[in-house]
């Protein structure tokens, strides 16, 4: 008996998580169909195919709905458990050069870009969708990058303060292509671009900041 209910509570479990994923989906499309502000629980509810009552109970109303949505897309932005000792620069380039990235192939995914543009129109009517979009989802990125930094300045790699030098790799990494790929004026980079521009902005990031004993004399 017990080992039929702990199958069936695993079920359970499976069958909510599954349900709650239709719910954030749904509430996604719905966002960017009707806007925010303008998007209903009842139309969220039928395009998941849901209960008023049971999307409430999984995910809550309409503004966790949006928390829930970024809030998943953010934890792509971990910095991962493995990362290497950054016992050298040439491995701090490394590093950079990888989660640059995955930053920017993240970043740059369509349904990301559309969100930013969902912040914008509803800057005015709804605030919270850019306070949500700042607070949990560009947080997790910036958070992130600046972990490796206080890690490369406790190793000796770096001297300064790691969130100026987060702030200015994220410059050097999209220079002008957030504000491109908003305006729908360029295309999304392929992989290979930006893995390219990941390199090249880890290279020019470390240039600005040689060692003391690397300086040109």
């Amino acid at each position: 008996m017990a080992t039929a209910s702990r199958s069936k509570r695993r079920q359970k479990g499976g069958d909510e998580t599954a349900v709650r994923q239709r719910i954030l989906e749904a509430a996604f499309a719905a966002f960017m169909k009707s806007g925010y502000a303008m998007a209903s629980t009842l139309e969220i509810a039928t395009r998941a195919r849901v209960s008023k009552r049971e999307l409430y109970a999984l995910v809550g109303n309409k503004q966790e709905m949006l928390i829930a949505c970024i809030s998943e897309r953010a934890k792509r932005f971990d910095v991962p458990a493995n990362l290497p000792a950054l016992r050298d620069r040439e491995t701090l380039e490394q590093v950079l050069a990888s989660f640059g990235t995955r930053f920017v192939r993240e970043v740059s995914d369509p349904t990301v870009i559309a969100v930013f543009r969902l912040a914008i129109a509803e800057a005015v009517q709804a605030p919270e969708v850019a306070r949500a979009l700042n607070s949990i989802g560009r947080e997790a990125s910036r958070a992130a990058l600046r972990k490796i930094m206080a890690e490369a300045q406790a190793s000796g790699l770096l001297t300064g303060r790691p969130a100026e030098f987060a702030e200015q790799f994220a410059g050097l990494l999209w220079r002008d292509l957030m504000v491109s790929l908003l305006l729908g004026v360029a295309e999304r980079p392929n992989r290979r671009e930006i893995a390219a521009r990941a390199r090249a902005a880890a290279a020019a990031f470390l240039q600005l900041h040689p060692l003391p004993n690397d300086a040109p004399a």
